[in-house]
């Protein structure tokens, strides 16, 4: 029968997996990585599951669908806590002149900004393409690696590089 338990606890489908674990991992990762990231993180987990077909080759289908879930919640938490580093500006380093800024300071946030939009004419093109989506149009990085084919580390490369060498002209 489809989308039932066998006698000896299997699941007969990835369908009837994902109706008797969905509620439960989600209310699980929502716990960690919030009710807004749950869903999708769940999503990822039964897809890497469908992909890779563990209902046959393993013998606690469900156990392994946690442990993948938790794992991408623990990478995806890692992430969070690495971007907060990299895009979060100290507030003594913020480079916007305020309203009762002096004429030098003004200079200087001008020639800063050249300096940046130059960094970032120089950047290589998927590099360019990839920072300009993220930080212009607050892309989310797994769908600037969808949009442009590439993997999640390699956007996660492309703006370490970009970032790098945006930080070193604004010196």
């Amino acid at each position: 029968m489809p989308g039932s338990k066998l006698p000896d606890g299997k699941f007969t489908s990835l369908r009837d997996l994902f109706a008797r674990t969905q509620r439960e991992l989600t209310r699980l990762l929502a716990r960690r990585v919030g009710p807004d990231h749950a869903p999708d993180i769940v999503q990822e987990a039964f897809l890497r599951v469908m992909h890779r077909n563990m209902t046959e080759e393993i013998a606690d289908p469900p156990a392994y669908l946690r442990r993948t879930a938790v794992n991408l919640a623990m990478d995806f938490s890692r992430r969070r806590r690495l971007e907060t580093k990299i895009f979060v500006a100290d507030a003594d380093a913020c480079d916007t002149p305020s309203e009762e800024a002096t004429a030098e300071q003004r200079l200087d946030a001008d020639q800063r900004a050249r300096l940046l939009a130059e960094a970032i004419e120089t950047l290589p093109p998927k590099c360019r393409e990839v920072f300009v989506l993220r930080m212009h149009e607050d892309v989310p990085q797994d769908e600037i690696a969808r949009r442009l084919g590439i993997s999640r580390n390699m956007v996660d490369r492309h703006l370490r590089i970009a970032i790098r060498r945006c930080r070193n002209a604004a010196r």
